[in-house]
C-alpha cells in the first residue's frame, strides 16, 4: 500500500477483538462526544459473477480508541471538520448571545516580545477602527511570533483548535 498523493493516508485501525490492520484516513470530524475519523480498511467481497475480490470497508470510528498513527505518514492534507466551540459561561455573560463575525488584530509596541493580540471585533480591548480580518487571515496573523490570543474575548478558546493541527483526535483530551 504505497502512500501517493492520489490516495488516502495509511492509519492504523484498531478492531473491535484489538486486531490493528492499515487502512486509510479519509476525513475527520470534531464532535461534542470526541474526534470521528472515516476509515477504509481492505476486505473481500462477493461479485454479481460469484467470484471473490478485494475491495475497501470504510466506517466512521472514534479516534483515539480505535485509530493509531502510522510512522512517516503525513496526515496534513487530509479534510477536517472542526466543532466551533461555544464560548465560556463568563464570555457568555460578558459579550452576550452572538458576537460580530471575524477578529482584529491589536499592534504593539515592537520594542517588546508581544507584536500583536487577535480580539473579537467587540472585545473591549481590541482597538477602534481597525479592519475586521476574516478567519484565514486572522489564522496568518495568529502563526506569527509574538501574536498572541486574547482571552478575554474567547479567541483563544475559538482559533487555538484551528491552530492545532492534526493532532486533534489522536489526544484524549483534545
Amino acid at each position: 500500500m504505497a502512500d501517493t498523493p492520489s490516495e488516502p493516508p495509511p492509519i492504523t485501525v484498531v478492531l473491535p477483538d484489538g486486531q490493528e490492520v492499515t487502512g486509510r484516513l479519509h476525513e475527520r470530524q470534531q464532535t461534542p462526544e470526541g474526534w470521528l475519523f472515516r476509515v477504509s480498511v481492505p476486505a473481500w467481497q462477493n461479485t454479481a459473477e460469484g467470484t471473490v475480490e478485494a475491495a475497501w470497508y470504510t466506517v466512521w470510528v472514534q479516534a483515539p480508541a480505535h485509530v493509531k498513527r502510522v510512522a512517516g505518514a503525513s496526515y496534513g492534507d487530509v479534510p477536517t471538520a472542526y466543532l466551533k466551540s461555544p464560548p465560556s459561561r463568563s464570555v457568555r455573560e460578558v459579550l452576550g448571545p452572538r458576537r460580530p463575525t471575524g477578529w482584529v488584530l491589536q499592534k504593539l509596541d515592537a520594542r517588546g516580545p508581544d507584536r500583536g493580540v487577535l480580539h473579537a471585533p467587540d472585545c473591549d480591548e481590541a482597538p477602534e477602527g481597525a479592519p475586521v480580518l476574516e478567519l484565514e487571515r486572522a489564522l496568518d496573523a495568529a502563526d506569527k511570533a509574538g501574536v498572541r490570543l486574547c482571552s478575554l474575548c474567547g479567541a483563544g478558546q475559538e482559533l487555538e483548535p484551528l491552530l492545532n493541527g492534526f493532532d486533534q483526535g489522536f489526544d484524549p483530551d483534545s
